[in-house]
């Protein structure tokens, strides 16, 4: 099949080089110039585990090519996928500029039926403007339809997710693009769960506010914990036995971050005030996300009772493993908070390095773990990396100015850490005196 994705960006650039590797014909479109070049030269305009060997084998074996012409994604295919960006305005809502940019152009170029896909993260009722969109701008008469297909990609496990799903949503009005829909997902073997196109579009922002309800619930049940002496790990755990509730995103942390939880829970809330109703369950999950950020510096500062001067060594910036993605990362408002009391503040990741000398100018940059912690006060952890659950504590103990680790992820097991000299803090973990509040 002939497949044209608009927007190479994370979801759209792992669509294309998937949809290529399942055999099709694909057409990746973007008008950026120089991440188009960039993949002509097999260059990853981000870091996704399998990304850049999934597109080279897509371009050697001829299914994979990219353009900046919309006239030549257009001709050329008989499935447009939408995947460019929608950014949040200033008021939650959702920017759709790109979005209506894209059907524009695509009416101006039609010359024979095509099936639009929205798979951007979109409000509800964006598949009818859509459509709206095209007919108003037509130059010829010419048949076409328009379906929404939500994507569930997660950031570090995007490839696995597009070829592994736990399920394939598809948005119809029509019979024609059900079936085309349902033969370019048939061999992915997931449930295929049909839809008219505004319960599609609702399906995505109601999965990812519900999955950030469970981690700010999770948060505020650690909030108890430190304050009764009890530990969230052990309460999630007899949580999640219960096959009605789940183990998963039952992590209590520093917060939730990255560009979807955050951007697609305010948009919900805009969307269901636009529709009438004021989704106040919500307004609290995105409070207390807040709330445990500001919690995480409020412990570093009793720990450290004066934090200006201090060295703080942070591990983890991206907002998740497996990543570089620092939107929203809950690093973000901890580095700065501290670089603004001024401590000093030395930071390592494995990916985001990059990524952090644009958006953290006053930090050090350092290369490693071991250089985060020496002459450090206190080492702050606000990703779970896997090579951070295998550092040398023993080395790294010789090395900070005082063994104090403040886990904001729990990763490490209390016990050990205090057997190993260490004071230290996590999120919601049983203390020796519960924590009183003064």
């Amino acid at each position: 099949m002939d497949i044209a994705v608009v927007g190479a960006g994370h979801v759209g650039l792992v669509t294309g080089a998937c949809f290529a590797d399942l055999g099709h014909r694909v057409l990746m479109m973007d008008n950026d110039a120089k991440r188009i070049a960039q993949l002509r030269r097999n260059q990853m305009p981000f870091y996704e585990p399998g990304l850049e060997e999934l597109v080279a084998r897509g371009v050697r074996e001829k299914r994979l090519r990219f353009t900046t012409s919309m006239k030549e994604a257009v001709k050329g295919s008989a499935i447009l996928f939408i995947a460019v960006g929608t950014p949040q305005k200033t008021n939650g809502e959702a920017d759709l500029t790109y979005v209506e940019a894209v059907a524009r152009s695509i009416s101006l170029h039609l010359d024979g039926y095509r099936l639009v896909v929205e798979k951007s993260t979109v409000p509800v009722q964006t598949g009818q403007w859509v459509a709206h969109t095209i007919r108003t701008y037509l130059k010829k008469k010419h048949a076409f339809d328009v379906a929404s297909n939500p994507e569930f990609l997660r950031e570090g496990t995007a490839i696995a997710d597009f070829m592994k799903p736990d399920r394939v949503v598809l948005g119809v009005e029509s019979q024609r693009a059900k079936e085309l829909l349902m033969r370019l997902y048939k061999p992915l073997g997931a449930p295929i769960l049909v839809t008219d196109i505004s319960s599609a579009e609702l399906i995505k922002h109601a999965s990812n506010s519900f999955l950030s309800m469970k981690i700010s619930f999770i948060n505020a049940v650690a909030q108890v914990c430190e304050r009764c002496g009890a530990d969230v790990a052990q309460v999630a755990e007899g949580m999640g036995l219960d096959g009605r509730i789940g183990r998963s995103f039952l992590n209590a942390g520093v917060g939730f971050g990255g560009f979807c939880f955050p951007k697609d829970l305010d948009a919900f809330i805009k969307i269901s005030e636009q529709l009438g109703y004021d989704f106040d369950l919500l307004k609290a999950v995105r409070g207390i996300n807040e709330y445990q950020k500001r919690s995480f510096i409020e412990k570093i500062r009793s720990a450290l009772w004066v934090v200006k001067g201090k060295q703080i060594g942070v591990l983890g910036l991206a907002f998740k493993p497996n990543t570089d993605d620092m939107r929203y990362a809950p690093s973000l408002d901890v580095i700065r908070s501290l670089l603004e009391e001024g401590a000093k503040v030395c930071v390592f990741d494995p990916q985001a390095m990059q990524e952090a000398s644009h958006l953290l100018p006053g930090a050090k940059l350092c290369k490693d773990a071991y250089e985060v912690a020496r002459g450090s006060d206190c080492l702050a952890i606000l990703t779970e990396w896997n090579e951070f659950k295998e550092l040398d504590f023993a080395r790294i103990k010789k090395l900070m100015r005082q063994p104090l680790v403040i886990d904001g992820r729990n990763i490490y097991d209390p016990s050990r850490m205090r057997a190993l000299g260490y004071r230290y803090l996590g999120v919601g973990r049983k203390q020796k005196e519960p924590l009183r509040r003064n």
